[in-house]
């Protein structure tokens, strides 16, 4: 039996934003059937997350535009346009924008998840006062994501 082929119409995105950066999503677990989430995101100069890790998630980067440093496997690397970038779940990982224009990298988690916590900072990130973020690192916890040290 020949596997079937998914296509998945362009329904609109939803743009959220947190941590500076905005997230455009392309497909959710719910359209995934809780397989992958897609997203473009877009990065300021000298933006980019803490160090973390993910307990449930393969994390994928694609840049398709700035120059990115990232780190994974232990060390630092830049990268520019057309660079791939694969973050197991239970690795150390984060990146910095280093150029002077935002960055715009095509993000893919799977299993599909990361949308949700990302949609529950983004409201913290929406309050007038700004976000509470021990209440963020409770979101990130409660999603099997963990910000440690470098």
């Amino acid at each position: 039996m020949e596997p079937i082929a998914v296509i998945y119409p362009f329904a609109g995105e939803r743009v959220l934003r947190a941590f500076g950066d905005e997230v455009h999503l392309y497909l959710t677990g719910e359209e995934t059937g809780g397989c992958f989430t897609q997203w473009l995101e877009v990065t300021p100069p000298g933006g980019g997350p803490p160090p973390h890790y993910h307990e449930h998630e393969d994390e994928w980067f694609h840049v398709l535009e700035g120059r990115v440093s990232f780190l994974a496997g232990g060390g630092w690397t830049e990268v520019g346009p057309g660079a791939r970038v694969h973050c197991p779940k239970g690795s150390v990982h984060t990146f910095r924008n280093i150029g002077e224009t935002p960055s715009r990298m095509l993000l893919t988690t799977m299993p599909s998840g990361f949308e949700d916590f990302f949609a529950k900072c983004a409201a913290e990130f929406a309050r007038p006062e700004g976000p509470d973020m021990p209440r963020v690192i409770e979101i990130a916890t409660s999603h099997g994501i963990h910000f440690v040290q470098s």
